[in-house]
């Protein structure tokens, strides 16, 4: 046994439904909460324990599920359910599948059952579930939760010795039962043996014709086993995503124990209601985030940082002590005291270097930016190399394609552009180069070159007098003393 698999036997995690409710043409578990789909949630949680088997079972949409699977976790078995319905029929699938992974001996421990969209669950608590089933030595051991409205859900039945006899549906409860407040939340540790043979002896001669794993809690305690169960208190752990209403409730939930858990982490969070973080960001202590912003994906910050107002970031590593304000970015790097925005566009392949900036209203692509530079506002770089201590003025654009192919710019170290500068790509500026206002560099510019783009400028007196006699600007002119000329009449159109 490896030393990363040293929890249960297996887990098995059942995600054949369809999800109907949820009115997509996306499977249910497919759907993502705080960074990760609904089973992403789910894989997440089981390799928490550490199983030594995890599987999968899969129905509706089977290889757009199989895929996602694939993808979040390579080494989960996927198991197909037949057209036997039912829960008991799912994992009675799992189980064979598992079993024949093991020609040689037949899975034996505990092996966990739950589900792909309950998306809050912990690995916590399934720990907790299998150390209560394997010190208790039971047959099954059912996780289950208190509600202040139970209806609905299959009440917990117990002897008085508090072991579970049994569970009753909703439907089929007295009166007395229905008080009960414990449900059965559907997820279980059991013994490996001991689901192989009640399974076995599962029917599905019932109302629904389905083959349920709840008729093995019966069927494990008339062989003589224990059958016990864990309590939880927090409902939101074993609550399932059926619609979107939930979905919606289950997500805000999730983020609100993702932005508290941060804070006692020694982050600051100015407003939480407006403060959005997925699973799957990390953040440093003394990071101070402002309100209206979104974490997304893979996004780490470093200690100090500042971020937001305003500001949405997916897969952006923000280094020390940088400051990131009313921007939007995606699969960039920001450098440590580096600041950022406000009104900026980082697309990918961003790389800022330290104590850098980009400024208002700038969008940047593909391009590194060296440590000191400066983008400070108005302005686009894309496909471009931008060395150290460089200032790149108002205005300034790569103009990086050509119809056809993109091609790259670079510019040097100690770089100064005057304002609406334009680099025609391909092309090179040398270090310590300089270009004038208005300058279109289509040639490569030597070190320590100054590059000017010059036109002799040209006025026609009176024009407005001429051409908008009745404007407050013909008027204004007039007042301030210009008259018509002989310049003043429009040019004439040549044809040729």
């Amino acid at each position: 046994m490896s030393p990363e698999k040293t929890g249960p036997a297996a887990v098995i995690v059942l995600a054949a439904g369809a999800g109907t409710r949820m009115k997509s043409r996306t499977p249910k578990i497919l759907h993502e909460i705080g960074g990760r789909s609904l089973v992403g949630h789910a894989l997440h949680a089981a390799r928490t324990i550490r199983p030594q088997e995890l599987a999968l079972v899969v129905r509706h949409e089977r290889d757009l599920v199989a895929d996602h699977i694939a993808a979040v976790d390579p080494d989960a078995l996927i198991v197909d359910q037949d057209d036997i319905p039912g829960t008991g029929r799912a994992v009675e699938a799992a189980l064979d599948a598992l079993d024949a992974r093991h020609p040689r001996a037949l899975l034996s421990g505990t092996v966990v059952v739950t589900y792909g969209d309950v998306p809050l669950l912990t690995g916590e608590l399934l720990a907790e579930l299998v150390a209560s089933h394997e010190a208790g030595r039971n047959a099954v051991t059912v996780l289950t939760a208190v509600l202040d409205d139970a209806t609905g859900y299959g009440r917990i039945l117990r002897a008085a010795d508090g072991s579970v006899t049994g569970i009753r549906e909703h439907k089929d409860a007295t009166d007395t039962e229905r008080e009960i407040r414990e449900i059965n939340s559907g997820i279980y540790a059991f013994d490996a043996a001991v689901l192989r043979d009640a399974l076995a002896h599962v029917t599905t001669d019932n109302a629904q014709g389905e083959k349920y794993l709840t008729d093995v809690l019966g069927l494990a305690r008339a062989a003589g086993g224990r059958v016990a169960a864990v309590v939880t208190e927090d409902r939101w752990q074993v609550e399932g995503a059926n619609d979107r209403v939930q979905l919606s409730a289950l997500g805000a939930e999730l983020n609100r124990r993702t932005v508290e858990a941060w804070m006692r982490a020694g982050v600051t969070v100015v407003d939480p209601a407006t403060t959005w973080i997925d699973a799957t960001v990390t953040l440093e202590t003394d990071v101070r985030l402002l309100p209206n912003i979104q974490l997304h994906g893979t996004t780490t910050v470093a200690r100090d940082a500042v971020v937001g107002p305003d500001t949405t970031l997916s897969d952006v590593l923000v280094g020390e002590g940088a400051k990131v304000v009313r921007t939007h970015g995606s699969g960039a790097v920001i450098g440590a005291k580096a600041s950022v925005g406000p009104f900026t566009y980082l697309r990918p392949g961003t790389v800022l270097g330290e104590t850098g900036k980009i400024g208002a209203f700038y969008e940047t692509k593909n391009v590194t930016i060296g440590r000191g530079s400066k983008l400070s506002h108005l302005g686009y770089a894309g496909d471009a190399e931008i060395g150290e201590d460089t200032n790149i003025g108002c205005g300034n654009i790569t103009a990086n394609y050509d119809g056809e192919k993109k091609h790259r710019t670079v510019i040097g170290s100690g770089v100064r552009t005057g304002s609406n500068t334009v680099f025609v790509a391909p092309v090179q500026v040398g270090d310590g180069a300089y270009s004038g206002a208005g300058a279109v560099i289509r040639r490569d510019v030597p070190p320590g070159a100054l590059v000017l783009s010059l036109a002799k400028q040209q006025n026609s007196e009176g024009w407005v007098l001429t051409n908008r006699p009745d404007s407050i600007s013909a008027s204004l002119a007039q007042a301030s003393g210009a008259t018509i000329t002989s310049s003043s009449t429009p040019a004439s159109t040549e044809e040729g």
